[in-house]
């Protein structure tokens, strides 16, 4: 009796599947069963599996052969069952003679099915195995030879059966995703305080070799950090399969030359001499200083009376600090941090020295 159902079992498919169907059941299942997906003691086995795999695909993913298989099974097909009826198929299969009852079928490389079916699509081998480590886009596939050649294969360039290469995505199935361009929106303080919008003009490239300019408004929130993404898909340039890349736009914040910001928190330094860190103000009471804040307000700030103010020592204002743009926050705004520098005499005179060392000692 005639097997001529194992291929279709191997795949997972019914006899009246179609191109698409078989292209698609051999993605899952030579991804499923590729050996490097495997390791260790399961290898073996995979191997095994991922030879059958490719057998049943290249076989039925070509007409010709699919219609002998389906006729005369797998033994019929590798020569040992005779031709079928009426003769064969006219001039005959790739690598047989002039009628159908002198072609022999010997499956080709497993991993050069592999390879030509998803790599095709420029990297798609890669993608696919991107989560398994080994260099950018995961490991290269190996060609371990378990297998023999394919008549007239070459260096795959010529396609095999089921169509490969031209603008259609490796093996038929969808094309894979058109990347993202990353540009970056540098951004003031000013600007992250209060929250805005810009125009920006970008040149993006169409698949059909010409370019055109395009203008999109980037909003930014009043407290995003930097880091922060904004992505307008579709904005970018066009790939061979004529889907258009995601343009990102990464905030980076202009250094700025009074605040230095923290989390949420702003800090800035402000000055006093040595004799009012020690002393306080000439005839008494608290030294106030203002701050400028990045809103153009300005703020008070009050240092503590009877106090010696120690080099680097801090004062906080809650509140003033950046805008928290999280969702949900509490904290509607950061702090504010003051940071003391006491600016010391660049020299004294030997009266001034021996009247300081009397106070000191």
């Amino acid at each position: 009796m005639v097997n001529n159902t194992a291929y279709y079992k191997t795949l997972g498919i019914s006899k009246d599947a179609t191109e698409a169907d078989i292209k698609k059941a051999y993605r899952k299942e030579s991804l499923k069963w590729h050996p490097d997906k495997n390791p260790g003691e399961k290898r073996a086995a995979a191997e095994e599996r991922f030879k059958k795999v490719g057998e049943a695909y290249e076989v039925l993913s070509d007409p010709q052969k699919r219609e002998l298989y389906d006729q005369l099974g797998e033994e019929g097909l590798k020569g040992g069952g005779g031709g079928p009826p009426g003769g064969g198929f006219g001039g005959g299969f790739p690598g047989g003679g002039g009628g159908g009852t002198s072609f022999q079928y010997s499956a080709t490389d497993p991993n050069d099915i592999f390879n030509a079916f998803f790599g095709g699509g420029g990297g798609g081998a890669e993608e696919m195995f991107g989560g398994m480590g080994g260099g950018r886009g995961g490991p290269r596939m190996r060609s371990s030879r378990m297998g023999g050649g394919m008549p007239g294969m070459g260096g795959m360039g010529g396609g095999m059966p089921g169509g490969f290469g031209g603008q259609e995505s490796p093996g038929g199935a969808a094309p894979p995703p058109p990347g993202e361009i990353v540009k970056p929106l540098a951004l003031t303080l000013e600007e992250l305080y209060k929250g805005g919008t810009k125009r920006l003009k970008i040149t993006r490239h169409m698949r059909n070799g010409t370019s055109e300019e395009k203008i999109l408004e980037v909003a930014y929130k009043a407290g995003w950090k930097k880091g922060t993404k904004i992505k307008f898909a579709g904005a970018g340039n066009e790939d061979e399969y004529g889907q258009s890349q995601t343009v990102v736009f990464v905030v980076e914040e202009k250094p700025h030359p009074r605040f230095e910001r923290v989390d949420d928190d702003l800090i800035v330094k402000l000055n006093i001499t040595l004799s009012q860190a020690l002393l306080g103000p000439d005839g008494g009471g608290s030294i106030t200083k203002e701050v400028d804040q990045l809103d153009g307000r300005r703020i008070p700030v009050t240092l503590p009376e009877g106090q010696i103010i120690q080099p680097g020592q801090e004062t906080r204002i809650s509140g003033e600090g950046m805008p928290v743009s999280k969702a949900g926050s509490a904290k509607r705004k950061g702090d504010l941090i003051v940071r003391w520098n006491v600016i010391f005499p660049s020299r004294l005179t030997p009266a001034q020295k021996q009247e300081l060392r009397k106070v000191l000692n």
